[in-house]
C-alpha cells in the first residue's frame, strides 16, 4: 500500500466486505475509483503481493481480505443482536473472531466440529470471549501460512474440545499442527484485526505481529513468523 491509489482500492475492498459481506469485482473497483480496469487490476495485484488481500486462483477476482472471505470456508458470522441482516463468511476460526474485532461487533459464529460433525454455534465479541472448552487447531507453522494461505485458513478449524481436536489429528494428520484453546485465539484476534477498518490503518510489521503472538502465549518455533 505504497501509493494513495492502492490505499483507495484497499479501503474500498474492506468497506465492501464490511457492509455487504462480499468482495467488489475489478470492474466495480475501477468504476468506484475512477480508474481503468487494468489500473484497478494492477492495484489489486500489488495489494496481493503485499499480503493485503488474496486473489482468486485465476487472479481475476478477490478471494480473501483477511479476516473476510468471498466464499464459504466453514464459518458463518452474523450479528448477535438479530436486528442486522449482514452476513459474512469467516475464513477460519481465527478470522471469524477477527470479523467481530474489525467491525467492533458482537457476533454469532456457526460452524461444525471436524471430528464429530456437531453443529457449533457460539457468541463472541470484542469484550465477549467464546465459551470455554472450544479448541482451535492450526495445521502448519506460522512460517508456512502464506505458502498457500487459502488452504491454511481452510484448515484452521474449531473443535468441540481439545480431545476431539487431538483425535482428529491422530486420525488425519499425526504429529502435526498445534491445538490452542479458542479463548486464546479470540484474544489474539482483537489486536491483530481490531484496527483493520480504521481510516488510518497501517499494516502491522512482522515484529509487531510476533509480539502479539507472544503476548497471548503462542511462543516457540511453531509460532515464528517468516523474516
Amino acid at each position: 500500500m505504497d501509493t494513495p491509489e492502492r490505499r483507495q482500492v484497499r479501503d474500498l475492498v474492506y468497506a465492501t466486505f464490511a457492509s455487504e459481506g462480499r468482495a467488489p469485482s475489478p470492474e466495480e473497483v475501477a468504476r468506484k475509483t475512477h480508474t481503468t480496469r487494468d489500473q484497478a487490476q494492477d492495484a489489486l495485484h500489488a495489494l496481493a503481493d503485499a499480503h493485503a488481500l488474496v486473489p482468486a486462483a485465476d487472479g481475476d477476482a478477490i478471494r480473501m481480505a483477511h479476516p473476510f472471505s468471498a466464499a464459504p470456508m466453514g464459518f458463518v458470522v452474523t450479528p448477535h443482536d438479530g436486528h442486522d441482516d449482514r452476513r459474512w463468511w469467516g475464513g477460519c476460526a481465527w478470522d471469524s473472531f477477527g470479523i467481530s474485532a474489525a467491525l467492533h461487533l458482537d457476533v454469532r459464529i456457526d460452524t461444525a466440529c471436524p471430528h464429530c460433525g456437531a453443529h457449533l454455534s457460539y457468541h463472541a465479541g470484542p469484550d465477549t470471549p467464546p465459551p470455554a472448552g472450544l479448541a482451535v487447531r492450526f495445521p502448519k507453522p506460522a512460517a508456512q501460512w502464506w505458502d498457500d494461505v487459502v488452504a491454511t485458513c481452510t484448515a484452521i478449524r474449531t473443535f468441540c474440545d481439545r480431545d476431539h481436536a487431538e483425535q482428529w489429528t491422530n486420525q488425519h494428520a499425526p504429529d502435526s499442527g498445534y491445538i490452542a484453546d479458542a479463548v486464546t485465539v479470540w484474544r489474539l484476534a482483537q489486536p491483530w484485526y481490531g484496527d483493520r477498518l480504521d481510516p488510518d490503518f497501517t499494516p502491522h510489521t512482522r515484529d509487531h505481529n510476533q509480539a502479539l503472538l507472544d503476548e497471548v502465549g503462542l511462543t516457540g518455533p511453531f509460532w515464528n513468523l517468516p523474516l
